[in-house]
């Protein structure tokens, strides 16, 4: 019998690396979509599904969830919430409460929403893993990016607060913090870094399945940091 992982944000730039990660380990895999361009970055292939869901709505959550843990021959044992974003803005005096808001919404409630509608099937299925990715702006803030930061910072927080609801019920809850990641987007915004520092969505994906896996089953409550050499 198989296992099957709902990795959200699976069309991004990190999340093409995890989704491979899983895929090339054996695993089923469903993937959340929004945008159908995106889907053209993931590979064909016979174990991987998708699911048009917006996460930001508990419906879409529920949908995602349901499919992930719709075959009995591989259930449902990871749940691994990639969907967040960045946005540099000004100081905290300088910043609308919107963007505040945006930030703080776009990183937070996907991974609330999914984890809620996965732990059922987790719970019901004998346990499993939640794995979630916060950054290490989180614990080393910078300047002009307190929405970001905070939204972060808050997923640490919901990940502490899982793991312990959740250990009676085998359900894991980890985090991964990373630095800056080795993506397209980074490339663009940023090409005169030194990208031999980041660090890469391939090691990030290895970092998560074994978070995901019965390797890491005495594991929970981790905040993990997956820096590079940055």
């Amino acid at each position: 019998m198989g296992s099957t992982a709902l990795i959200t944000g699976g069309t991004g730039g990190l999340g093409q690396g995890v989704t491979a990660a899983f895929l090339d380990a054996g695993w089923r895999v469903v993937v959340p979509w929004t945008t159908e361009a995106k889907l053209e970055r993931l590979p064909k292939h016979e174990n991987l599904h998708t699911v048009r869901a917006d996460l930001l709505e508990a419906d879409d959550a529920k949908r995602a969830a349901d499919l992930a843990a719709s075959n009995g021959d591989a259930p449902l044992r990871a749940v691994v919430n990639l969907v967040g974003g960045f946005a540099m803005g000004g100081r905290v005096h300088e910043t609308d409460i919107a963007e505040f808001e945006h930030q703080l919404r776009l990183n937070l409630r996907p991974t609330y929403l999914t984890s809620q509608a996965a732990l059922p099937h987790l719970i019901a299925n004998g346990g499993g893993s939640i794995a979630c990715v916060s950054s290490r702006a989180a614990l080393r803030p910078f300047s002009g990016a307190a929405g970001y930061i905070t939204g972060k910072a808050a997923v640490l927080s919901l990940v502490d607060a899982m793991a312990a609801e959740y250990k009676r019920d085998n359900v894991r809850v980890n985090a991964v913090l990373p630095g800056v990641i080795d993506t397209p987007d980074n490339r663009a915004s940023q090409p005169d870094a030194d990208r031999g520092k980041w660090v890469s969505p391939a090691e990030i994906g290895r970092v998560l399945l074994f978070l995901s896996s019965s390797d890491s089953g005495v594991v929970s409550g981790a905040h993990v940091p997956v820096y590079g050499t940055g």
